[in-house]
């Protein structure tokens, strides 16, 4: 009826596992993914962030994938880093959406950093006391974390480093020696 009424092929396609934890049944959503497919859908998978399921959906025929952050409507932001940064860099030509669990504008700056194409939001929006606002610092926070990924995060160190250039201080100001070197 959706491709009728609205003339697209386009479908989001959410199979719900677990009544809980709202958790994709990543066993029948890929089924119904390429019953959809074959049918001339285009279909967007709400997905876990495990790699081989997303990267089965893929190679179903999904050009867009929608992994979570989080389980729908938590607001837990982010709660598997490795995972969504390895799906960011093993598919880097899919388009890949978070769509659920993000709760702060801070928490879709962060995906965004990542690298991520977007982020469907709802609960945190819908939820919010001013929703109006809401929805204006989550458009803010979009952009900066889209913009802060395509200027090139610098990397995170293990210690400290000065940025202030040495060059021009006085010697007095500079350290010559390790400073291991100064202990008696």
């Amino acid at each position: 009826m959706a491709r009728e009424l609205f003339d697209t092929n386009c479908i989001k396609l959410e199979v719900i596992g677990d009544d809980y934890t709202l958790q994709p049944d990543p066993f029948q959503l890929l089924e119904a993914t390429k019953t959809l497919i074959a049918d001339g859908f285009e279909v967007l998978p709400y997905s876990n962030s495990d790699l081989i399921v997303v990267q089965r959906l893929v190679d179903a025929g999904c050009r867009v994938v929608m992994p979570w952050a989080a389980p729908i409507g938590s607001g837990q932001g982010p709660t598997d880093y490795r995972a969504l940064e390895t799906l960011r860099s093993r598919l880097p030509d899919t388009t890949l959406i978070i769509d659920a669990g993000i709760g702060r504008p801070s928490h879709a700056a962060e995906v965004m950093e990542m690298g991520f194409d977007g982020v469907l939001l709802n609960s945190a929006v819908a939820l919010a006391k001013d929703p109006v606002r809401m929805a204006r610092a989550f458009a803010l926070a979009i952009e900066a974390g889209r913009l802060g990924f395509q200027g090139g995060l610098m990397d995170e160190r293990e210690v400290g480093s000065p940025s202030t250039p040495t060059l021009g201080t006085p010697f007095w100001h500079r350290r010559e020696s390790h400073p291991e070197e100064n202990l008696e």
